[in-house]
């Protein structure tokens, strides 16, 4: 698919790697928008930076906001190339922790937004014969963490809505995966919580933003042939004993 011009959505867009991959897809011309709910001040320095931006707010927890988002965009536009399903919460939940917010706001945000959106743009891209949907999942969809259950839960069922999703949509629209390993670790993490991370990668070493973005930027430009699968860029963390 060549990029230039084209619409994408990009949830969770101005902060973390969601904006590295915002920057990313402006770097090959194409027309983003930047969803953002609570990153106001990143958002909008992101804006100024780039005016280019289509910036677009919404709580994606909410059912009518995630119409309300797809409805502008193609009011605006008239369509919707790409879905990038990024935006997330990484909430640290030992068992015995575990509360029923806990698990609303994880599985609400992490994987059902990811299936309202795909369920509403999806056959529209299959309807005009092209289309792309890219779903951020993570390393621990097939190694639960076991201070994060439930965030790993929400993680592979990212990875087996790909997996419907692809054939479901086949064969106008590629939907893939891409498993993150530790990027953009969290501010609360220890330098143990670090130093562990690392060590459990066969690079033995952090991995950058911009690893992630470049993948999405091959599934989107080179992908063509590729759907219902998940790429593991995590310096080996899956392989890890």
């Amino acid at each position: 698919m060549d990029l230039k011009g084209k619409v994408i959505l990009i949830t969770g867009g101005a902060i973390r790697l969601g904006r590295a991959i915002t920057l990313e897809m402006l770097s090959v011309g194409a027309k983003v928008y930047c969803h953002y709910n609570q990153s106001e001040a990143a958002a909008q320095e992101l804006k100024h930076q780039y005016p280019q931006i289509e910036l677009i707010r919404g709580d994606l927890k909410q059912i009518i906001t995630i119409k309300s988002i797809i409805g502008q965009i193609l009011e605006h536009t008239g369509t919707i190339d790409v879905l990038i399903n990024n935006a997330a919460v990484f909430i640290r939940s030992p068992l015995g922790t575990v509360t029923e917010e806990i698990w609303e706001n994880l599985f609400t945000l992490n994987l059902r937004a990811g299936f309202f959106l795909a369920q509403e743009i999806g056959p529209l891209m299959k309807q005009k014969g092209s289309g792309k949907i890219i779903n951020i999942a993570d390393t621990s969809a097939l190694k639960p963490f076991p201070s994060f259950i439930p965030y790993s839960l929400t993680k592979s069922g990212m990875i087996s809505l790909t997996k419907g999703l692809a054939k479901t949509l086949a064969p106008e629209v590629q939907v893939n995966a891409i498993n993150p390993g530790p990027v953009l670790l969290p501010e609360y993490y220890t330098e143990n919580d670090r130093l562990r991370s690392i060590e459990k990668t066969l690079l033995q070493r952090e991995g950058e933003p911009k690893d992630i973005a470049e993948a999405v930027k091959f599934l989107l430009i080179d992908g063509d042939y590729i759907t219902g699968s998940t790429i593991a860029v995590d310096g080996g963390r899956s392989l890890f004993n």
